[in-house]
């Protein structure tokens, strides 16, 4: 008697961004998908104002529009429907000194775009889906992975219930129940990092112009940074020409601050320009209404469990926000996953056994070429919190990238700047930091020349004018150009 097939059933724990990518990929695939979210319906009038000040603003690039681009529903345009380009920083370095700084000498920008209005405009599209059930309110307690077993604690009442799949995979963040269940099963490598910074999301409403009409109160296309080395505060444009503001600091500064005076105190000492754009009681408001959020870099390895489960996203790999990569990263994890099950050909049907073929060896080599890629991109985001709140400002920093600018116009295929690589390819993160290392030092080599050339031509003409240099002149002048890489 021939083996009869039966069609698969997927459970996505977890309804954020990258969940909801992932049950259109799957369903797309012809798997049954069932998406799990602890939470109410996001897109409730009631639970929208339970989401303020809760989030940061996501920046989109090429990484996530690719995923989205992928499934050829007209994703992306959907996306960028709600997004605002941002085509450089402006760097505010006091009260009326402001510079801007392009992200790419080709004109390549990112997008802004509200994390919740992107949520549920992903929602949307699963929910038209024939082939997906959504279930909020349910709050994954346990889970035997070996049988594809769940129990869920459902709605206010908290009734108990079980749920099947043949694959279960966690989406649910940082703070992962479906990660937690894989590691009583597993060996799985896991390390976390609480930075000392904390974050609070601040609001800018619309100016006027003129004619009363409402208008953007700060250049829109430019994503507004004010560093001050140990603390910054950014501003990102919303399509209702408000800006979302993003404090962040030490807990201590945190805590020091635990009155309007103090605040209005540090905000003109430090952002004076800031303060009539926000409004002083707008600021005293949102400051002490919202919450102090913690920053956490996690990493995983491997991220699947045979062929039973699967974690994305902020799941397997959390990073801090400053490289505008989690969300991007989160969306080509769908996309490289899909691309090695059509490279296996796994088909959404399963044997009696319930196995399904080739799913294993497809989730294996998933976390084989892609782990070291989202821990890369890990690293970079830590490296991208000093650049964001003080090289912005250094002579060493700007002389690089023009440098490199200037260099990837001439030679593009040869010099490609590291923020390029990362935000306006979908060039793996690993190879991207392996090829930036590879451009440091042979930059690092031609302003060594450089500054030889220097120094000898500064030493012929002291000589032959007889006129007087300083030693120590001479090493500055060294160790500036040098210091330029």
């Amino acid at each position: 008697m021939s083996d009869i097939k039966h069609p698969a059933t997927v459970a996505i724990v977890g309804a954020g961004l990258v969940g909801c990518l992932n049950a259109i990929y799957f369903a797309q695939r012809g798997w049954n998908v069932v998406l799990y979210e602890h939470r109410k319906d996001m897109r409730l009038p009631e639970e929208k104002i339970n989401q303020r000040g809760r989030s940061i603003n996501l920046a989109v690039s090429e990484r996530g529009l690719s995923a989205l681009r992928k499934v050829d529903m007209g994703l992306e345009e959907i996306v960028l429907g709600a997004a605002v380009p941002m085509r450089a920083r402006m760097v505010h370095l006091g009260k009326d000194t402001q510079t801007s700084q392009a992200y790419s000498v080709h004109g390549e920008h990112i997008n802004a775009v509200d994390r919740g209005r992107l949520n549920e405009l992903l929602l949307n599209v699963v929910g038209d889906l024939p082939n997906v059930r959504l279930g909020f309110e349910h709050h994954l307690l346990h889970a035997n992975l070996e049988n594809g077993t769940m129990e869920f604690s459902v709605g206010p009442e908290k009734i108990k219930v079980f749920k099947t799949a043949d694959l279960v995979i966690g989406t649910d963040g940082a703070y992962s129940k479906t990660r937690s269940q894989m590691m009583r099963s597993m060996r799985m490598q896991y390390s976390q990092e609480y930075i000392d910074t904390a974050y609070c999301e601040l609001s800018m409403p619309p100016a006027k112009d003129e004619q009363g009409n409402d208008t953007y109160a700060l250049d829109p296309n430019h994503l507004h940074i004010w560093p001050r080395h140990t603390f910054m505060l950014i501003a990102l444009p919303n399509l209702d020409h408000s800006f979302t503001c993003t404090l962040f600091m030490p807990f201590e500064m945190f805590e020091s601050i635990n009155t309007s005076e103090k605040l209005l105190e540090f905000f003109q000492e430090n952002f004076p320009d800031s303060i009539p754009l926000i409004g002083t009681k707008r600021l005293v408001e949102d400051y002490f209404a919202n919450q102090k959020g913690s920053l956490i870099n996690i990493k995983t390895s491997p991220h699947n469990f045979k062929d039973k489960a699967l974690i994305l996203g902020d799941a397997a790999h959390a990073m801090v926000p400053f490289y505008g990569q989690g969300m991007n990263c989160g969306f080509q994890d769908v996309e490289v996953l899909h691309e090695i099950l059509d490279k296996h050909n796994v088909l959404p049907s399963k044997h009696e056994n319930g196995k399904i073929d080739d799913l294993e060896a497809a989730l294996d080599e998933y976390s084989r070429v892609h782990v070291k890629d989202t821990h890369a991109i890990c690293d970079l985001a830590l490296y991208n919190h000093y650049e964001m709140q003080s090289a912005v400002t250094s002579v060493r920093y700007l002389a690089r990238k023009k440098l490199e600018g200037i260099l990837h116009i001439v030679m593009p295929r040869v010099v490609i700047p590291l923020y390029t690589m990362v935000s306006f390819t979908t060039m793996p993160y690993s190879q991207a930091i392996q090829r930036w290392n590879r451009q440091s030092f042979w930059l690092n080599t031609i302003v060594g020349t450089m500054a030889i050339g220097t120094v000898t031509a500064m030493s012929y003409f002291t000589v032959k004018n007889k006129v007087s240099v300083s030693v120590p002149d001479i090493i500055q002048s060294v160790a500036q150009l040098s210091g330029f890489i």
